[in-house]
């Protein structure tokens, strides 16, 4: 079993339950971690045979740009997608950071980490 890190996957998106955020949107930072066998793709030198991380990275960009109230509801779609595009993964966890929310206070920012298995 191999890990995958796609890390500090910065994007500009509009989630929040505060009306104003919805119209003025955040700074982002999403972390992505994939488990897989890649066994086969360190002997073939194929990407065929491994995790892509530009798809990866696709399926950030575009589930970021679909606009939810919660970030846990941004992250498990962000899994869902993971493991029903991509056979190979095993487990994924994903990390939805939001950069200088809104909280009435200087907090750099909060986070929110899940994580999924592949069900047998």
């Amino acid at each position: 079993m191999g890990v995958i890190k796609v890390q500090n996957i910065r994007v500009y998106a509009y989630h929040g339950c505060l009306i104003e955020e919805g119209k003025i949107g955040s700074d982002y930072r999403v972390d992505v971690k994939v488990k897989a066998d890649l066994s086969k793709s360190t002997r073939t030198d194929e990407l065929a045979d491994t995790v892509d991380y530009v798809h990866l990275n696709l399926i950030v960009k575009e589930e970021m740009a679909i606009r939810s109230k919660l970030l846990e509801h941004v992250a498990d779609r962000i899994l869902d997608r993971i493991l029903d595009e991509i056979p190979m993964v095993q487990i994924a966890n994903v990390s939805v950071s939001k950069i200088n929310p809104p909280i009435g206070g200087n907090v750099e920012k909060v986070t929110v980490e899940l994580r999924k298995k592949r069900k047998e």
